[in-house]
């Protein structure tokens, strides 16, 4: 064997042994049940086949629109009273259809310069436009707010991964859902339980800390009663219970009148900041929490404000706790209260911690797909693969004669290196995705159809079979490399705007692509090198 036969074959065992350890790892033994628990290890299977939990959700990202402007409410209300500027009113006129409006009412003439300054300096987002009767409507530019609802959906996005991780779900799908506006797709395998999945991203629902106005009250009609049927303006009427004052055979809910716009907002509090602690005078269990710096200092106007006023804890507009506030609060507090228990605490806490939806989030679809599909489709899609490459091997070896044996052993070897490369890289393996294994198989066989093809073709113009072989190869090459650029190409399409079933569809055929260039050209001429070696000069090729 000469030398360029002796690297080219230590190269094709080398890269055998890379991909087989890439599929296998070092399994604990070498039954058949060892090497599958090795193989499902490290090729980790996907929704449809392992069964799991599908979800679609869409980020209300109104929520977010809503809670930027009454920020931009308060900031602004806080620079008319330092620069002294008079207004008789401000409002959000429409916050359902139009949260990103403003209006401001009742600014002297005179003060227009200073209201441009400010508005300039402070809410840069917002165009400012004058109306009748001195009135000035703040409309938040058509860019900042598509940056804001898509900031929304990020950031939601980052929450949702966060919170499914404690479940420690295998290769978890948490992505922007491209077929819908604003939409999130959640795929978890293994889990089937959509109900607790639920829970526990609910539990990250959109946190706000607000002023109480009033209550509780036992009932709507309770509340409009006590303000002659008309609900203050700016005002908001939620359900919920104070922890603090919950009794163990108290599960009724009360209703509560709080302020529209937010002191504090989940986005406003440190990662993990709460904590559970003891209150120093009762030693009953409370909850501290830690707010960023420029939480702090909003919540220290609010609270210095404030004192001896009630504050809500709200969540996905539920409240959760009320307490009174006693002194002025920066980026510090503690909620109390006389009925909290150890497990009160650790809720709230948890609350607190998992706030930072910058909006609340609405499930569009649910679907759980059970083991048994799973299994079905494991063995319907193993079955079709087996008796479609033994199919393959079986024309290869009838039409092709000897030469079927070389592509044969290059079609295996393509396999080997697919299932390797799944394994090294840790994707995850759909039924679309066996699907492309398949289309692998038929994309390797049309490769070594369209050397083999030309091989003949070279022999029956009187080439040698040497000749033949070089010539094949080298006419063959274009054409094999010019086909597989365009299929990766569009699987590369597939893989950047499909959903998850689809790009492992898409990885799997690149994959497989990249295998068969190898193993088409590089390994089947190897083999054909090595039996023109072995053969007398003249003597004929088996093709």
């Amino acid at each position: 064997m000469n030398k360029t036969l002796g690297w080219k074959l230590g190269l094709s065992v080398g890269v055998l042994v890379l991909f087989l350890f890439g599929i296998f790892g070092i399994p604990k033994d070498f039954s058949g049940r060892g090497l599958l628990a090795a193989i499902t290890e490290r090729i980790h299977l996907g929704l449809d086949l392992k069964g799991g939990t599908h979800l679609i959700l869409q980020v209300q990202v109104n929520d977010a629109v809503n809670g930027d402007s009454d920020r931009a409410v308060e900031r602004l209300k806080e620079d008319l009273r330092t620069h002294k500027i008079n207004y008789t009113e401000i409002s959000k006129p429409d916050p359902v259809g139009h949260s990103d409006q403003i209006v401001l009412k009742g600014v002297p003439p005179e003060a227009t310069s200073d209201l441009r300054s400010v508005v300039s300096e402070r809410l840069p987002e917002y165009d400012l436009n004058s109306g009748a009767e001195n009135t000035w409507t703040f409309t938040m530019k058509p860019q900042a707010l598509a940056e804001l609802k898509n900031r929304a959906v990020t950031l939601a996005i980052e929450t949702i991964r966060n919170r499914i991780d404690q479940l420690g779900v295998t290769e978890p799908v948490i992505q922007e859902h491209g077929l819908g506006q604003y939409q999130i797709l959640v795929q978890l395998p293994g889990v089937d339980d959509p109900a607790r999945v639920k829970d526990i991203m609910q539990s990250t629902a959109m946190l706000e800390i607000k002023q109480v106005l009033g209550g509780p009250y036992s009932s709507e009609q309770d509340a409009l009663q006590q303000h002659n049927g008309v609900l203050p303006p700016d005002s908001l009427l939620l359900r919920g219970r104070s922890i603090g004052g919950r009794t163990s055979d108290d599960t009724g809910e009360e209703y509560y009148l709080v302020t529209r716009s937010s002191a504090v907002a989940g986005a406003d509090l440190r990662s993990g900041g709460a904590t559970v602690g003891r209150d120093s005078n009762t030693n009953s269990p409370d909850v501290g929490f830690v707010l960023t710096n420029e939480g702090g200092r909003k919540f220290a106007a609010f609270t210095r404000a404030h004192v001896g006023d009630k504050l809500a804890v709200v969540l996905d507009n539920r409240v959760r706790e009320v307490a009174t506030i006693n002194e002025e609060i920066r980026d510090q507090g503690r909620i109390s209260g006389g009925g909290m228990n150890e497990q009160n605490a650790k809720d709230l806490a948890l609350i607190l911690n998992s706030g930072a939806l910058p909006a609340s989030i609405k499930y569009l679809e649910e679907r759980t797909v059970g083991p048994s599909l799973g299994s079905d489709s494991i063995r319907a899609g193993i079955r079709a693969a087996i008796i479609g490459m033994l199919a393959v091997l079986l024309f290869m070896l009838v039409y092709y004669r000897g030469a079927g044996i070389n592509a044969d052993l290059a079609l295996i070897l393509n396999l080997i290196i697919l299932l390797g490369f799944m394994g090294y890289f840790g994707a995850t393996l759909t039924l679309p995705g066996i699907a492309g294994v398949i289309l692998t198989v038929g994309m390797g066989v049309d490769s070594n159809v369209l050397i083999f093809e030309r091989i003949r073709e070279e022999l029956r113009n009187g080439k040698t079979p040497p000749s033949a072989v070089e010539q094949g190869f080298a006419h063959a090459w274009i054409t094999i490399v010019d086909t597989h650029v365009t299929t990766i190409v569009s699987a590369a399409i597939l893989f950047m705007f499909g959903t998850g079933p689809v790009k492992g569809f898409a990885v799997t055929l690149t994959f497989g692509l990249l295998a068969n260039l190898f193993t088409a050209v590089f390994v089947s001429r190897l083999i054909f090198d090595f039996l023109l070696s072995r053969k007398q000069r003249g003597e004929a090729l088996s093709i």
